[in-house]
Order: structure tokens, then C-alpha cells, then sequence
């Protein structure tokens, strides 16, 4: 390797790295800040916060990936042009693609080393992140009881107006719906004005005593007619002492994945089963469907329930019934049509539903490869615009970084969410936003080793605004 090779991969290593671990851990915290909500009074210790944030690490390598390649080849691009570096390589007869040609092979085996890690490691941490996540909420939280809100616990809904204490423990304007495992519903309602927690809610039993409250119970009457009334019995009490058992909640395996099948989780060739069962599943409903309808509308059965020979040839058939009968034949025609107009709208909602699924399956086999190409096409669009805008440090190179990659992002996005629903095919919503900054990176890459602008040679903010104030000045009017 000779020396600019190295001196050039050395400067690309060291500030890839650097912003790749910056935007890491920016995205880490921005997990932490999303799932702040499920993580908070979990009473969690430090291996399974550290266990998370671990799973939480592959899921941010498609943002933070690309956005280094990017924001790295402009940062080293942009300081050699800047001090000169490039002019005196020119001078030398080594052009820019000469100098990009040691970068070229790296980039190209963090591309192909991206595909492997979409393919690998990324369904694992999705998968390892998402059911940690799940088991964490059915934990059984250190403050189990918010305000303001209903907090489920064990088998009641708890809702209390203010707390106070050292711990928490007293309790006021308390209101809880107690479930009946016999009866689905709330039927019990019990509301009083103070109340206490008497044990600590790391035990499998919580205590809370009641002060000065009324009871309420919905009775399941057996006769229709009282039924109508609904009776209920109503109590006061002075003091109630209510035990929720909640040893249920203290037995949750964090390590238990019980959510296997989402399409982030697999790999290509799991995708790809998982594809031909929705799509022979699809087939078979839409064979089924279309038999049922077949046998509700057949028009055999159709003629068995009139008597053909009873209607009178072009004459309409409801006036040779009477008044009640024809009341009876439009209601029983309205009531058929809307009740399947309303199965094929169900139908129709359920059709779409399990086509954005199969799209998003299809769309995560392309997304796997979109990774390593993307990393590849934004160097080439980092390392000319670098070269040609000039400019080192992390003031404008990072601003024009950061808007060509959300500019990016948010296509790539826009186009997903349009192909699940249905508006273009699934491979051209997961490549789209790559096929539009392809072409951007060629023209970039040719400007650059044409040794011209973007815009010119001559372009520079200074001539752009006096330009456009010259265009937008009066004709006539003296400067």
C-alpha cells in the first residue's frame, strides 16, 4: 500500500469511527427517550437496563451506518480540498478517482459486510428487543400506582387522585374497578376518600385499607324483567381492607420470546417461507370468499323461494302482494344489503390488511440489500461533494450531511408506507429512495473530477445573492 493509500484510509478509519460511535449513542439515548414510558418504575436492575440497550444497539446500525459513510467522506474530502491537499495531488497526475481507489475497496466491504449484519445480526436484536420490551411491561412496577391515571394491578383497575408519603402509601380520592373472573366487565365499583398501602409492593400480596367509602356491585338478575331495571347493591364502610394477590406479575421470564414471527425478525430465507404461506393463505381465503358468495347468491336458490308461476310476465312483483307482505319483502331486501355491504367492507379492510403484510415481508428482503448499496452510492456522493464544496470540521459539511440523509430517509419512508398500501410494487418502495440518489451521485462524482462546481466554477454565495438581487431590481432604477 503506498503512502497516500494509507494516509487517506488512515484519516477515513479514524473519522468514520469517531462520528459512527457519536450517532450510536445518540441513537441509543433517542431508544431510551421512545421506550422511556415502558422502562420507568419497573423497579429494573443495571444488567437488564445494559441488556437492552445491547439489543437496542443493531436496531440503530441502519440510520447510523449510512449517515457516517456519508458525513465521514465529507469531513475527510472536504479538509484535504480544503488545505490544498487535492491541488497538490493534481499536480502530481494523481486524480481524484486515483485517490478515492484505496476508500473504494474498504467501502465496498462495508457494504457487503452490511448485508451480512442486516441479515444476521439486526432480525436478532429486533427480535431480542422487542420481547424484552414486552416481558418488561408485564412486570409489576416499583410506583404501581400513578395518578390521575388507572393503573391495572392483579385483578383490579386502581385510580387515585393524589399520593403522599415517604413510599407513596397514602392515597386519595381512590376509585377501583374490580374484575369478576366469572363475569367480563366492571361490575364492582368501589370509591372511597382515603386510602393506604399497608405492605410493600415488592411482596406478592398488596394490602390497601379503605377509608370511608361506598361500595357498588352490579347484580346479574335471571329475569329479563328485572334485568331492565339494573339492580345493583350499594354499601357504605367505614374501613375495607382490600389483598391483590400479584405473585403472577413477579414471575415474568425477561428472557422469554414469546414474539417470533414479526417480519423484522427473520432472515431472507425465513422471509421468504413466510411469504409463500401469507400468499397461499391469501389464495385459499380469496377461493373460500368467493365459494361462500357464490352459494349465498346463486340464483337457484334465488328462484326456490318464489314460486315462478304465481308473477305475472313484465308486471311488477311487489304489487301483486299486499300492503304488510311488501313492507316485509323491502325490509328483509335492506336488511341482506347492508349486511353485505357491510361483509364487504370488513372484507375489503381485511384483504389490505394482509396485503401490507406481505408487502412489508417483501419489502424487509430488499431492505437487507438496500443497507450495503446505500453505504456504497452515499460515498460516492460524499467524497465529490466533500472535494468540491471545500470546506472541513463539522459546521457545513455536517449541515449538508445531515439534510441529504434525511432528504434520503424520509423518501425511503414515504415510499415504504405507499408500497404497503398498495401504491406501487414493494421492491420499488424499499429502492426508490436509493434509485433517486444514484444518478445524484454520478453527476456529483463527474462534476468533481471534471474539477468543476456543482453550479459552476465561478458560483459562490456572494454571486448568487448579488445575481438575484440584480434579476429582482427594477429595470431602469440606478444601484
Amino acid at each position: 500500500m503506498k503512502i497516500l493509500d494509507r494516509y487517506i484510509l488512515t484519516q477515513f478509519v479514524k473519522t468514520f469511527l469517531s462520528v459512527f460511535t457519536v450517532l450510536m449513542f445518540i441513537l441509543i439515548l433517542q431508544a431510551i427517550w421512545l421506550y422511556i414510558k415502558e422502562l420507568a418504575g419497573k423497579d429494573l436492575d443495571a444488567v437488564t437496563i445494559a441488556k437492552f440497550l445491547y439489543y437496542s444497539t443493531p436496531v440503530a446500525v441502519p440510520i447510523a451506518l449510512p449517515l457516517s459513510v456519508l458525513l465521514a467522506s465529507i469531513l475527510v474530502f472536504g479538509k484535504m480540498a480544503e488545505n490544498y491537499e487535492f491541488a497538490a495531488m493534481k499536480s502530481n497526475g494523481i486524480s481524484l478517482q486515483r485517490a478515492m481507489r484505496s476508500l473504494t475497496i474498504v467501502i465496498l466491504g462495508i457494504g457487503i459486510t452490511s448485508f451480512l449484519f442486516a441479515n444476521s445480526v439486526i432480525p436478532w436484536g429486533y427480535l431480542k428487543q422487542r420481547n424484552l420490551r414486552g416481558n418488561i411491561a408485564k412486570l409489576k412496577p416499583a410506583m404501581a400506582i400513578g395518578k390521575g391515571t388507572f393503573n391495572q394491578i392483579g385483578d383490579i383497575n386502581i385510580k387515585v387522585a393524589d399520593k403522599s408519603g415517604e413510599r407513596g402509601e397514602f392515597l386519595t380520592d381512590v376509585i377501583i374497578h374490580k374484575k369478576n373472573p366469572k363475569r367480563s366487565g366492571n361490575y364492582t365499583v368501589i370509591k372511597s376518600k382515603r386510602g393506604e398501602l399497608k405492605s410493600s409492593l415488592s411482596s406478592n400480596v398488596i394490602q390497601l385499607v379503605l377509608e370511608e367509602g361506598n361500595y357498588y356491585d352490579d347484580i346479574f338478575a335471571t329475569d329479563p324483567r328485572r334485568r331492565n331495571s339494573m339492580p345493583f347493591v350499594k354499601s357504605y364502610f367505614d374501613s375495607y381492607t382490600l389483598n391483590v394477590d400479584v405473585s403472577e406479575l413477579n414471575d415474568v421470564d425477561l428472557g422469554a420470546e414469546e414474539v417470533t414471527d414479526n417480519h423484522r425478525m427473520l432472515k431472507i430465507n425465513e422471509l421468504y417461507t413466510r411469504i409463500d404461506t401469507l400468499s397461499r393463505d391469501l389464495n385459499d381465503q380469496f377461493r373460500i370468499y368467493r365459494q361462500n358468495q357464490h352459494n349465498s347468491w346463486d340464483p337457484g336458490r334465488l328462484d326456490s323461494r318464489v314460486a315462478m308461476d304465481s308473477l305475472v310476465e313484465n308486471a311488477d312483483p311487489l304489487s301483486q302482494l299486499d300492503i304488510q307482505n311488501q313492507r316485509r319483502t323491502l325490509e328483509t331486501a335492506s336488511n341482506r344489503i347492508r349486511s353485505q355491504l357491510a361483509s364487504v367492507k370488513n372484507r375489503v379492510a381485511q384483504v389490505r390488511h394482509e396485503f401490507s403484510t406481505l408487502a412489508k415481508h417483501e419489502i424487509e428482503i430488499h431492505k437487507k440489500y438496500v443497507l450495503g448499496v446505500a453505504c456504497i452510492i452515499l460515498f460516492f456522493i460524499g467524497a465529490p461533494l466533500g472535494a468540491i464544496i471545500r470546506k472541513g470540521g463539522m459546521g457545513l459539511p455536517l449541515v449538508v450531511a445531515t439534510l441529504f440523509f434525511l432528504a434520503y430517509h424520509f423518501i425511503g419512508i414515504f415510499a415504504e408506507k405507499a408500497a404497503t398500501e398498495g401504491a406501487f410494487p414493494a421492491w420499488l418502495g424499499a429502492w426508490m429512495s436509493t434509485m433517486i440518489i444514484f444518478p445524484i451521485g454520478i453527476y456529483l462524482t463527474y462534476r468533481a473530477t471534471t474539477d468543476q462546481g456543482v453550479f459552476g466554477n465561478n458560483f459562490t454565495l456572494r454571486n448568487f445573492f448579488s445575481n438575484t438581487k440584480n434579476l429582482l431590481k427594477p429595470k431602469g432604477s440606478k444601484s
